[in-house]
């Protein structure tokens, strides 16, 4: 299914597999005895399977697909956060994962304070914070709530400033999880200008979305998850109207 056009992202054969207990146990303490008894049984569930992708310099590329189909799953192994059980997963260039919104903040920390602290997290110097800090302010439309602390932020006002600081710098892989269905509809039209920059500047992005309409608007491909297994991979129009149908039936 690989082609020769130049990929940044291949996946081959990928494979999550979790073992869950069969029955609930209430304290650590209590699994632990049972487990060292022989008494805790567990079922195995697949979360993804054999599931092979190629994803390609420039592209915006949807992933979508029901709760529970594997999606974040296979977010978190591209960005490394999880080891697959199995398959081969190769990738040319530096992942930045924006898995939740405001990942990385602190409460009692003012907007700028966090602005400075996921700039280190994100690997920039105090520097490149400077050179970016009005240009953050400004995307994320806070004013002089910039500087009280993130606890009095709505949720609304978080994910404007973690998306403005995780996208100040244009990345090579950015993965995005679930993140442009927050805030308004002016925020989120701002969210994909900056994405469809992003496509411009040769970055390659991949979606996970619910909300079709933005998969439609930006991406390049989709690739249609259900129960952990790859159902298509296509055209955005193509596999959103087959996602679509396949819903109906069900």
């Amino acid at each position: 299914m690989f082609t020769d056009i130049n990929p940044v992202i291949l996946l081959e054969d990928i494979s999550v597999k979790y073992r869950a207990p069969e029955e609930r146990v209430g304290t650590f303490k209590e699994y632990a005895i049972r487990l060292l008894q022989g008494k805790m049984r567990f079922n195995d569930f697949w979360a993804l399977r054999d599931l092979s992708l190629q994803i390609n310099n420039g592209e915006i590329f949807g992933i979508i697909g029901r709760n529970g189909a594997g999606k974040s799953t296979l977010l978190k192994v591209i960005s490394r956060v999880l080891i697959p059980t199995s398959g081969r997963l190769w990738i040319k260039g530096k992942v930045s994962p924006l898995l939740e919104l405001g990942a990385g903040f602190h409460p009692e920390l003012t907007g700028r304070e966090n602005v400075y602290l996921n700039g280190t997290l994100l690997g920039h110097s105090r520097q490149e914070v400077d050179e970016r800090l009005d240009e953050i302010i400004g995307f994320a439309e806070l004013g002089t709530f910039i500087d009280a602390p993130l606890r009095a932020y709505s949720s609304g006002m978080v994910a404007r400033l973690g998306f403005a600081v995780s996208t100040a710098w244009i990345p090579e892989i950015l993965i995005l999880d679930e993140v442009l269905s927050v805030g308004d509809e002016a925020f989120r039209l701002k969210c994909q200008a900056r994405m469809e920059g992003f496509r411009s500047s040769g970055a390659t992005s991949l979606l996970v979305t619910h909300d079709m309409r933005t998969v439609e608007v930006l991406c390049t491909r989709v690739a249609w998850i259900e129960h952990g297994q790859l159902q298509t991979i296509g055209d955005a129009a193509n596999v959103i109207a087959e996602y679509r149908r396949y819903g109906q039936k069900s």
